[in-house]
């Protein structure tokens, strides 16, 4: 990636930041699903099926309009395998003629030289993968040997090696740790691996398989200071300051609640295939309001409403774009849920 273009981006989103530091009303980031169809089926994942039809064109259209009348900075595809929309290159130089910033959120399986220059050309702005292991098992396919298989026959195969060859966007490695994962050394691992590209990387606390939060084992608390300390002492120029907001996981590494103002439903949408506004992807129906219908109003109701699951969420995103607002307009009434 050229110096010219990461700067470029950059400037971009420190005017994106500026705005959203000066102005409350409208969403920060939006995640949006072109297509509930994944291509891998990790055991963990309930965001996904087998069987769903791409999103029709001129629907995700209209909704990336909808998107840009609200004031959206980013719009990130999600899924799903956003990979599989066969109209995704269109779909994404559509948010940028809309001077939105757009990102991707895909597990890398049909990354290729071709499909990476095409998103470069459609002008993608990021993309994050990420992967939960070494080696796949019966709970995650998204494995590093997966994604970086060795060089056969003069051709690279390594997935992440095409991304660190081609790829004129940011690509940011993201890993786990809690939740029962089965060998937590794994996330220095990947973070390793990832660094050594030149990729950014952020590491993510989880969820059991009963969804419950709990305090990491000392091994995995040594692994997760270990990866904090090369997030926070990245030397690239233009580090990835967004992943380096992780204070909400110092109470999460212990099993404690945090006390924070959840900005979902206003600074953070997540928009599903129905086209449904959602505060995250696992508190759909809250408060599903049909996307066309949005409001500023709802963005401000939204906006003060606290949340009966923020104490204990673990959703990376939602607590980063909630970050800017945490110090103003302490929220009021009654749990939205």
């Amino acid at each position: 990636m050229s110096l010219v273009t990461t700067a470029t981006r950059g400037l971009r989103a420190g005017r994106k930041f500026v705005h959203g530091l000066l102005e409350t009303e409208h969403p920060l980031l939006v995640h949006l699903i072109p297509i509930r169809r994944c291509n891998i089926d990790c055991g963990y994942c309930n965001e996904y099926d087998k069987v769903s039809p791409p999103v029709p064109h001129d629907t995700l259209r209209a909704r990336i309009d909808k998107l840009a009348e609200l004031g959206t900075s980013v719009v990130a595809f999600s899924g799903g395998e956003p990979l599989l929309h066969p109209d995704l290159d269109d779909l994404i130089r559509q948010i940028r003629s809309h001077g939105m910033m757009a990102g991707l959120i895909t597990n890398g399986f049909l990354l290729s030289e071709d499909r990476i220059k095409a998103l470069n050309a459609a002008g993608l702005d990021y993309m994050q993968i990420s992967i939960d292991n070494v080696v796949p098992d019966d709970v995650s396919k998204k494995s590093l040997k997966t994604l970086d298989a060795p060089d056969r026959d003069g051709r690279v195969h390594s997935k992440l090696k095409l991304l660190r060859l081609h790829a004129e966007f940011q690509v940011n490695i993201n890993s786990v740790l809690g939740g029962g994962t089965r060998n937590p050394e794994d996330a220095r691992t990947i973070n390793t691996r990832a660094r050594e590209l030149g990729f950014t990387t952020s590491i993510g606390i989880i969820h059991d398989g009963l969804g419950q939060l709990k305090p990491l084992a000392p091994s995995e608390r040594e692994i997760y200071e270990d990866v904090s300390k090369h997030i926070d002492g990245a030397t690239h120029v233009f580090k990835n300051i967004y992943s380096g907001i992780r204070d909400f996981q110092a109470n999460l590494v212990d099993g404690r609640p945090n006390e924070w103002r959840c900005r979902a439903g206003a600074r953070y949408l997540y928009v599903c295939e129905n086209g449904l506004v959602h505060y995250c992807s696992q508190q759909r129906g809250m408060p599903g309001i049909p996307l066309e219908q949005y409001s500023l109003e709802h963005i401000r109701r939204e906006f003060n409403a606290p949340k009966s699951c923020a104490p204990y969420c673990t959703i990376g995103c939602v607590h980063r774009v909630s970050f800017m607002d945490f110090w103003r307009k302490p929220q009021t009434g009654e749990f939205s849920l």
